[in-house]
């Protein structure tokens, strides 16, 4: 079996890389703007969803839930976040974004501009076509 990448995946990996890079960059410097850390922005942008368990939260992040109770510590300290009880079972604690939160989460997400306009020179049907395209390269969503 031949385990070499054909020329063109190979191409479409790179370009994968370098959106991935690009977006990472800029949205550490726009949550630099927020003083915040891009794993602290990324939890706000989570939990601005509605409120979360913390090993959700660590999931979906593919982080350890340790982190995320570090990063949910100081997201509360700026009055970003809080933590609730999570009504089905008290002992699980949910992560939530604060009015603050929620606001911070607003202003860091339209401040990502590295896509806005080249997403917009595409039609409807073709940025259609290119969620599912993308929706199709990462399955189904596991929670």
């Amino acid at each position: 079996m031949n385990s070499r990448m054909d020329p063109l995946t190979a191409e479409v990996v790179d370009l994968i890389g370098t959106v991935v890079a690009r977006y990472y960059q800029e949205y550490d410097a726009a949550a630099a703007v927020h003083r915040l850390t891009g794993a602290q922005a990324r939890v706000l942008a989570l939990l601005s969803t509605g409120p979360m368990p913390m090993r959700q939260i660590a999931h979906r992040l593919k982080c350890e839930p340790s982190n995320v109770t570090g990063i949910v510590d100081r997201l509360e300290a700026q009055g970003l976040a809080e933590r609730l009880a999570d009504p089905a079972d008290r002992r699980v604690k949910l992560g939530a974004a604060t009015a603050a939160g929620r606001e911070t989460a607003a202003d860091l997400r339209d401040s990502l501009d590295f896509a806005r306009e080249p997403l917009a020179g595409l039609s409807v049907v073709e940025r259609t076509m290119l969620r599912d395209l993308l929706q199709r390269m990462l399955g189904p969503e596991e929670d």
